[in-house]
């Protein structure tokens, strides 16, 4: 199990970059900072449309909480006539999804570059990158306006009660737990940790560690990404004692 989560082998090259997400998946960026400098940039005076519309959503569900931020609330903050705001979403039921699919959707795009081009990083490598990603960009990166870790552990809560969100959330937190396990495997395909291990077990406990990371930022204030990542290192190093058999 050591092994599995040592760095990558020498030669390997890392062709990660944090910041290669796509003009796409970084459409809440743009929009906030459209509505932030509303007088800059080619599209001054025009009318906000779908992005800045959810990253103003984003903004109040962040700081007043999903049930508190009325579609009131959103047409204040973007001054956007109503009849827009209801082309994009008729129901505040469907933007309260339409910005959770976001929130559950971040770490997705993580992958698209990780395992790209047949990519072979260390499950290790993989949990820092969707970790130091996850608190660099989505929730210390002050260009947001918003941290977006907050909208998707109230996601979480919402599911709970939401049968529809909580299809979408299931969906999502599966495709992220086979995209660990995938990871795994390609470890484990190329000869670096044992045959015998099952790479979707393992896949489950990284996405938990991922999920243990957001909800203890939030909660304790003193966690850091560095010192989580560490501890993680530290208590897979430790191994099993002697007298356990291993399953």
């Amino acid at each position: 199990m050591c092994r599995l989560l040592t760095g990558a082998p020498p030669g390997y090259i890392d062709t990660v970059t944090k910041d290669k997400l796509t003009s796409d998946r970084d459409f809440l960026l743009d929009a906030t900072q459209a509505l932030k400098n509303p007088s800059d940039g080619p599209d001054a005076g025009r009318t906000p449309g779908r992005a800045e519309i959810l990253a103003a959503a984003a903004r109040l569900f962040a700081a007043n909480g999903l049930h508190a931020t009325t579609l009131t609330d959103v047409l204040d903050e973007t001054g956007v006539p109503a009849d827009t705001l209801h082309r994009h979403f008729g129901t505040r039921e469907q933007l309260i999804a339409a910005v959770a699919d976001q929130a559950l959707a971040t770490t997705r795009w993580i992958f698209d570059d990780l395992l790209a081009d047949g990519a072979v990083p260390s499950p290790e490598h993989a949990l820092r990158e969707v970790i130091e990603t996850i608190d660099h960009r989505f929730a210390h990166r002050a260009a947001f306006g918003v941290d977006l870790t907050r909208v998707g552990v109230q996601v979480w809560a919402e599911a709970l009660i939401n049968p529809v969100l909580a299809d979408r959330a299931e969906q999502v937190h599966r495709q992220l737990r086979g995209h660990f396990s995938d990871v795994v495997r390609r470890w484990q395909a190329a000869g670096n940790t044992a045959a015998n291990l099952d790479p979707d077990r393992i896949g489950t406990v990284m996405l938990s560690l991922v999920q243990g990371f957001v909800l203890q930022r939030l909660l304790i204030r003193d966690t850091t990404a560095e010192a989580y990542l560490t501890g993680v290192r530290g208590l897979l190093s430790m191994g099993s004692s002697p007298a356990e058999p291993t399953p």
